[in-house]
């Protein structure tokens, strides 16, 4: 049997494990790291030089040091924000909203955010809220969702909101003037639906959040919480400027910035009692992130990586470009097949696909292959990194997300291809 039809059997069975957890009762996390090692096994030991797979192993595995590094800061950012009570404000903000405008205002700051952060920073940021917040799972699950729905949508409009658009603005393919210009609407559209219906199908609160909030934020939080507060937002908006200044990756910026906390957090409680700085301290932070969720992002990433060098997914793209022809289709089936595997192996075969002399800068395709990949992750929680590091936060179940989000994020996906047809049929 050839070894790209057994490293594609073992990802589909790894990922079917992934989304039966509740019935097979197995961790995600451990059989996301079974798959990714199997895969990468059967690839040495079927390869006709080992030396290649080798090669490529070392190179996928530098990109995913980088993310999972990246990961690492900025839970790490978050949990020493929480332990000086920084989402206190943001708390008390919604706990007088009421659930269904919580749920719009969770959605616009989410979109916002990710468009000046990035989908992954947000998610980690908002999620980390949300289970302060939120003491009833139906409510950490739905908001959360609605979470993954709307950083990607805020991601895909931004030249520094999503990886894969990062990718193209990078290489050439958009400027970051058109991307705005021609992905914002089309980009709101893809939230807009989905959240108007959670907030329809919501029942109304009169009596404001009730027993949505958790607890009350404390009254008397640590003297030092406001500096840790704006310092931590801080070095978070810096690390997208820090990669369009240096063009570095984005991790050297997080750690930069998770160094920065360290040390303020350090000066500010440095004539504390031992015990009151051990609590505030940025080691207590790092014991506290959920190791989990990084391994199960560890795994998820070996596996698609392993999908990418085995060729697999780059035959996909070429097939599509044979069997389909129309390039708006192949755009939008790369974006729904993007809610299956990584996107950013698809956007860099339809890179490949489609040289500059085919296509140039700011071409119609670009800015609808950036949307669609951007926002068809949403469709499976497991098809963005945001839902993959969503789903490790909050304990997503495969299934319900299926039942209760997937078709608000086709329908939202489909409302945002019209809205981009649209625009380009009044010249937009």
């Amino acid at each position: 049997m050839p070894t790209t039809i057994i490293v594609a059997a073992l990802f589909v069975s790894g990922y079917l494990l992934i989304a039966t957890e509740q019935f097979v009762k197995i961790n995600k996390a451990a059989t996301a790291m079974l798959t990714g090692v199997a895969c990468w096994t059967v690839l040495a030991l079927g390869a006709p030089a080992g030396h290649e797979v080798m090669r490529s192993l070392f190179e996928s595995t530098a990109d995913i040091a980088g993310v999972l590094l990246f990961l690492m800061g900025a839970m790490s950012i978050v949990e020493i924000l929480d332990s000086h009570d920084g989402f206190s404000p943001v708390t008390a903000f919604l706990a007088g909203t009421g659930k269904r405008r919580s749920l719009v205002l969770v959605g616009i700051l989410s979109f916002l955010l990710s468009a000046v952060l990035d989908n992954l920073t947000t998610t980690i940021v908002m999620i980390s809220l949300l289970t302060k917040m939120l003491p009833k799972r139906d409510d950490l699950l739905l908001f959360s969702g609605l979470v993954i729905i709307a950083v990607n949508a805020g991601g895909a409009w931004s030249p520094i909101g999503d990886v894969t658009t990062t990718m193209l603005w990078i290489g050439g393919q958009v400027t970051s003037l058109s991307i705005m210009k021609r992905l914002f609407l089309p980009s709101l559209a893809s939230l807009a639906i989905p959240l108007a219906w959670l907030v329809l199908q919501t029942k109304s609160d009169t009596s404001g959040t009730g027993d949505l909030i958790a607890e009350p934020p404390r009254e008397n939080g640590h003297p030092a919480s406001r500096i840790i507060f704006f310092l931590g937002i801080g070095v978070l908006l810096m690390v997208p400027v820090f990669r369009a200044v240096t063009h570095l990756p984005p991790f050297i910026g997080m750690l930069g910035g998770l160094a920065v906390m360290w040390i303020g957090s350090e000066f500010l409680h440095r004539n504390e009692d031992p015990k009151r700085r051990h609590d505030h301290s940025m080691a207590a932070a790092l014991s506290r992130i959920d190791m989990q969720t990084i391994l199960f992002f560890l795994g998820i990433l070996l596996g698609i990586s392993a999908l990418q060098t085995a060729g697999i997914l780059a035959g996909v793209a070429l097939w599509l470009d044979r069997a389909v022809g129309n390039t708006g289709i192949i755009a939008m089936a790369i974006g729904l097949l993007s809610s299956i595997v990584d996107n950013v192996p698809l956007v860099a075969a339809g890179i490949k696909m489609y040289p500059l002399s085919q296509f140039p800068a700011n071409h119609q395709f670009w800015s609808l292959l950036s949307y669609c990949v951007g926002t068809g992750g949403s469709v499976l929680v497991i098809g963005s990194a945001a839902g993959v590091a969503a789903m490790g936060m909050a304990k997503i179940d495969f299934f319900w997300y299926l039942k209760r989000i997937a078709p608000l994020a086709l329908a939202g996906y489909f409302a945002g291809v019209g809205v981009f047809l649209l625009q380009r049929v009044i010249g937009g």
